[in-house]
């Protein structure tokens, strides 16, 4: 093998390193325009270990103006949740607002004997399961109970403490389901129903606050 070859094979496990989950990097959030002030305020809180909470948006909620794209807020969002697995993306033109997507359970959702019994996956920003034998829940319960969201941190904080979720912490997060618009033309809308499933099931979040919890 030679030195150049040995070289690039080192670059590219570097490379690997830095953008995967064990790496030191953080992120950075989708900065904002430059004549806004960033500001996310708060949606209703939903209550601990209760399902996840939707709320009406303020009328005078205004879009949230990022560089890359506006966000309109379609409903505010409240989740308390185990995470059940998480992928971080640094390709598409997904990644420059929403760098890591986590898959969330609640209720049953949340337990060890049920999630023991379920192969949890993440990919190309889908989340899959799958099961051997007959499913640990009825399967629409499952559909009920769990989504794969794409993550919109609102600052660095927020970013920071993305950066250090793992499968099987529970977290709290509060935000707004959004709708992002660039000026070109290109969309990406939020879910606003838990219990959907296929293409554009899963939920776009910007996170105002995340806590593990």
């Amino acid at each position: 093998m030679s030195w150049r070859t040995l070289t690039l094979i080192l670059a590219l496990c570097a490379a690997g390193w830095w953008f995967s989950p064990h790496s030191p990097r953080v992120p950075a959030a989708p900065a904002w325009a430059t004549h806004e002030i960033p500001h996310c305020p708060l949606p209703p809180r939903a209550q601990d270990r209760d399902t996840p909470l939707q709320s009406v948006v303020p009328p005078t909620l205004p879009p949230f103006r990022l560089r890359d794209a506006t966000l309109r807020p379609l409903a505010g969002f409240s989740i308390d949740a185990r995470v059940l697995s998480r992928e971080d993306y640094a390709t598409g033109r997904e990644s420059r607002l929403s760098p890591t997507d986590l898959a969330l359970g609640w209720g049953a959702m949340r337990d060890d004997a049920v999630l023991a019994q379920l192969d949890i996956r993440q990919s190309a920003r889908w989340f899959t399961y799958r099961w051997r034998g007959a499913p640990p829940l009825p399967p629409d319960a499952i559909v009920r109970s769990a989504a794969n969201m794409h993550m919109i941190p609102a600052n660095r904080s927020v970013a920071t403490t993305l950066r250090g979720i793992r499968a099987g912490d529970r977290v709290r997060i509060d935000g707004w389901l959004v709708e992002a618009d660039a000026g070109d033309g290109w969309r990406w809308r939020s879910s606003l129903t838990r219990e959907d499933t296929g293409s554009g099931a899963c939920e776009v979040v910007f996170v105002c606050a995340i806590a593990r919890e």
